[in-house]
């Protein structure tokens, strides 16, 4: 699925740190890509004191800042602009699920992508998302099952390209199950 996926400058993505070597980490960004440099100060108020310290497989919220053709693509957790966060860094709990590149270019688009199954289980249960422009989808539901059934759903409606009632299925019925 996320084979083909090409990292641009500005594309969010969901990472997963492979190690820690020097000043950056190495992030593998999807098998088929070569692994991408995180910098070890590219974090919300990072100092050489207090950078984040993430083990393997621990999973990142980050943006490409660059996409070098001749070299690793290079990621950051912060707004350039801002020097904040905004919502990017280390994802702790949940789990991820893979999706289309497609799936995931309309959720990243909101209302204009036509997904509504997030926004309709939103209304009635609380969870944490976070789309990676790469085909991954990470969902913490607080507990295992609710989580399970968010992720499913999404890859539902992605696998079966389900317009507007189809979604409205999926819904209802996730939500009869929890």
């Amino acid at each position: 699925m996320p084979s083909q996926f090409q990292p641009a400058v500005g594309d969010l993505i969901i990472a997963t740190v492979n190690n820690s070597a020097g000043e950056s980490f190495n992030c593998l960004i999807t098998p088929h890509t070569p692994y991408a440099l995180l910098p070890q100060l590219a974090f919300e108020g990072a100092t050489r004191k207090t950078r984040p310290v993430l083990a393997p497989n621990s999973l990142v919220y980050a943006r490409v800042s660059n996409a070098g053709k001749e070299s690793s693509a290079e990621l950051t957790c912060v707004d350039p602009s801002t020097g904040k966060s905004e919502g990017l860094g280390p994802l702790k709990g949940g789990m991820v699920f893979p999706i289309s590149l497609g799936m995931a270019r309309r959720l990243l688009a909101g209302k204009k992508g036509g997904v509504s199954v997030l926004e309709g289980l939103a209304e009635k249960v609380g969870f944490e998302v976070a789309v990676g422009r790469n085909g991954v989808l990470w969902v913490d539901g607080g507990k295992v099952r609710l989580t399970l059934a968010i992720g499913r759903a999404v890859q539902e409606v992605d696998e079966k390209a389900l317009g507007e009632a189809g979604q409205k299925k999926v819904v209802e019925k996730v939500l009869k199950h929890l």
